[in-house]
């Protein structure tokens, strides 16, 4: 179990994330509910040693490799789209928060289970005082900060000096930000992504991790900078653990639509079972080659990133802004998947107790999210390939 100090190997983690699949499946219309992943979910998914995967073995963590790290968190969001949300964030925050100062990680990594949330848009504000920085704002998708013991808050340094202003990660005890009650969505319902807001909050130098730096390799870590674990690119990371959700999500449509088909039949037609039409074939078929395609442009950008882990060398910015492209476009294609699924899912399927609707709902939810957006990634791309800039700060 996760107690124990020794690493699970891949498959062990991967069965016992499988194992709780029913588990979360059938939480999954209360999380949504409650709009935050309840409590026998929250403990279960601990159990497992899940929050471990990018905590630094010096803490008792796993640094489990990207593939498996796919692989665990599509398990979860194929029972719940929002839990696999909030536990692809966690486990995204657990690998930035290494990257931290050594002394701040002694703070944060009290046990190898710490649940560590984060905000990427900087709309707070850091003002220099003595020994740290200040700071106030309201920082909103902060998935999971109900259940997160610290919370990596982003916030725009305010020095006055001229010039583009300094992006800083800042790590605060989630006790100290106020959440409010302001997360009521319509898709990822239940990952409890509300706006958090630190008023005043003082933040010692020692936890403050710079973004720009972060972005070309570099942070202050002495314990991790060698270890090339830690210098996979934390943005293109963010492309596969989102890519888990997407392909999680979809392998469920599937998997839905399978077992339905045997169940009903298409009304005002003379077809009693589903199963039977042509249509039906047409449509499972062609939802089943935009999943694959997915897998396949998923472990196209995983394999390369993990072969950087063995034989450490710079991305191109070609290498960045194609992995970009790669992740929105596999969430298009689960998309579809799932709207052309819900399409033939009949007027039965829009029952709150059918997973196939809130399927649809989170995947258009997690092709919103604006690092996601596969509009937004494929015009990075394209603009890369057509000889010109990234149209972003975040290549």
């Amino acid at each position: 179990m996760a107690g124990s100090e020794a690493p699970p190997s891949d498959t062990e983690l991967l069965e016992r994330v499988r194992r709780l699949r029913p588990l979360v499946r059938s939480h999954a219309p209360r999380t949504e509910q409650n709009r935050r992943v309840t409590g026998e979910v929250l403990a279960a998914l601990a159990e497992t040693g899940l929050q471990r995967m990018n905590v630094p073995r010096h803490y008792g963590g796993y640094q489990t490799r990207l593939r498996t790290q796919v692989d665990v968190l599509s398990e979860v969001s194929a029972a719940c789209g929002s839990t696999g949300f909030m536990a692809l964030i966690q486990a995204g925050c657990a690998f930035i928060a290494s990257l931290f100062p050594d002394e701040a990680q002694d703070e944060i990594f009290t046990g190898p289970d710490v649940r560590v949330g984060g905000t990427l848009i900087p709309t707070s504000k850091a003002v220099p005082t003595d020994g740290g920085y200040t700071v106030t704002g309201t920082s909103p998708f902060a998935t999971g900060c109900q259940d997160s013991d610290w919370h990596l808050l982003t916030a725009v340094a305010d020095t006055g000096a001229a010039g583009p202003p300094d992006v800083l990660w800042t790590a605060i005890p989630t006790t100290e930000l106020k959440i409010l009650d302001d997360w009521d969505v319509t898709g990822l319902a239940g990952s409890g992504s509300n706006s958090v807001v630190a008023q005043d909050v003082h933040v010692p130098a020692h936890r403050v991790l710079p973004v720009g730096p972060l972005l070309t390799g570099t942070f202050p870590s002495q314990r991790n900078s060698a270890d090339p674990f830690y210098g996979m690119p934390v943005l293109l990371l963010f492309c596969a653990w989102t890519a888990s959700n997407a392909l999680g999500l979809a392998r469920a449509a599937l998997a839905e639509f399978g077992e339905r088909i045997h169940r009903r039949g298409i009304t005002y037609t003379f077809y009693e079972r589903q199963h039977e039409a042509t249509v039906t074939h047409l449509q499972f078929a062609e939802a089943e080659m935009k999943v694959s395609s997915a897998e396949l442009l998923t472990a196209d950008f995983v394999d390369l990133i993990e072969s950087r882990v063995a034989d450490p060398q710079p991305y191109t910015i070609g290498e960045r802004a194609r992995i970009r492209a790669q992740c929105g476009y596999l969430t298009r294609l689960c998309k579809e998947a799932a709207d052309l699924i819900g399409s033939a899912s009949g007027a039965s399927s829009l029952h709150r107790d059918a997973p196939i609707q809130r399927i649809v709902r989170d995947l258009n939810a997690l092709s919103l999210h604006s690092f996601v957006n596969p509009a937004t990634n494929l015009e990075l791309y394209g603009r890369v390939l057509s000889g010109l800039e990234p149209s972003t700060p975040f290549p």
